[in-house]
């Protein structure tokens, strides 16, 4: 079963995975995390378990993609993003890959949502979040029989890392 988390921005999704595998093995995959400057937010950054890093997504960025006013970084998403799918998938000793996030964004790499679906359609678990919008190719993947989708709000998150670790791993 694959366990994705959804809910409103700045809820503690992304948070909530981190816990989940804190000290955990076999996992890969990779997580988004703001970057800030002067306390505000001015983009993403996409952050793998193995270390790499690389921009996802950045206001002023100059891109032929854009979400609002970040143009989207598709180098950096399919390189490091799709890259460490692609090895989550080669790599036997993986068993829980982590995708943070089938998003906006990201949806805008045919690449990327290849190899979500062929994460989906392989042995491996997903542990994720997925954007609360009505997009055809998210919503089909709510849809999927092998898919859990839980709301993680202010209220729940803590609740829910009580109640997850102890079935997720």
């Amino acid at each position: 079963m694959h366990l994705l988390f959804t809910g409103k921005p700045r809820v503690g999704k992304t948070t909530l995975i981190k816990k989940l595998i804190e000290g955990k093995r076999r996992i890969g995959g990779f997580y988004t995390e703001e970057i800030k400057e002067k306390g505000r937010r001015i983009g993403f950054k996409i952050i793998t378990l193995d270390g790499k890093k690389g921009v996802l997504a950045k206001k002023d960025f100059r891109s032929k993609y854009k979400l609002g006013s970040y143009g989207i970084n598709i180098d950096d998403l399919e390189k490091i993003g799709v890259g460490t799918l692609k090895k989550c998938l080669e790599d036997k000793n993986i068993e829980t890959v982590i995708i943070d996030e089938i998003g906006r964004m990201e949806l805008f790499s045919g690449k990327f949502k290849g190899v979500v679906l062929k994460v989906l359609e392989s042995q491996k678990r997903i542990l994720g979040t997925i954007h609360r919008a009505d997009i055809p190719f998210l919503k089909k993947i709510k849809q999927r029989k092998d898919v859990k989708v839980i709301e993680v709000t202010r209220e729940n998150r803590d609740e829910l890392l009580g109640k997850m670790k102890d079935i997720i791993f």
